[in-house]
């Protein structure tokens, strides 16, 4: 496999994050954790099984799938009910909330680890079990291809 994200934030060992749910580590939980770890922004169910050994079958992925979004190392990021893609989830290697960046040009998602989400107060009674905030733009990346298209 590649060598880890250098830009995640703790570079998570898929090992440590397996041991630290009790998990029994199989090639399959290993090798989605590895391509999380690696990639640059979330990624789709489909994009995950691309970059999987192949000697994994269909069944075997969706098991070790739920298993590791059941057990809250990998998390679901939902856009307008419609794009679903799938990212570690920071709270399996730190504690704090984060928001997740939508590109509408081109779809990719950023989770953004140091924003921070404080001073949300709910009312009298209520607690928060976990908070979803998606901010939607434009990237860095389409910026600057939009910008050199209207140079050109």
């Amino acid at each position: 496999m590649e060598s880890r994200n250098p830009n995640h934030p703790k570079n998570p060992e898929p090992e440590v994050l397996l041991q630290s749910r009790n998990l029994r580590r199989t090639s399959c939980r290993q090798g989605i954790l590895d391509i999380l770890a690696q990639a640059a922004a979330a990624l789709t169910e489909n994009e995950i099984k691309a970059k999987l050994d192949s000697t994994h079958d269909r069944t075997t992925f969706y098991r070790s799938f739920k298993t590791l979004i059941d057990n809250n190392l990998v998390h679901r990021i939902v856009v307008d009910n419609l794009l679903v893609k799938y990212a570690l989830n920071p709270r399996s290697y730190n504690s704090g909330e984060h928001v997740h960046f939508y590109c509408n040009r081109c779809d990719s998602i950023l989770c953004i680890e140091n924003a921070h989400l404080t001073g949300i107060s709910l009312p009298t009674g209520f607690e928060a079990d976990e908070t979803e905030v998606i901010i939607k733009g434009t990237c860095k990346s389409c910026k600057l291809n939009t910008n050199t298209d209207h140079n050109e």
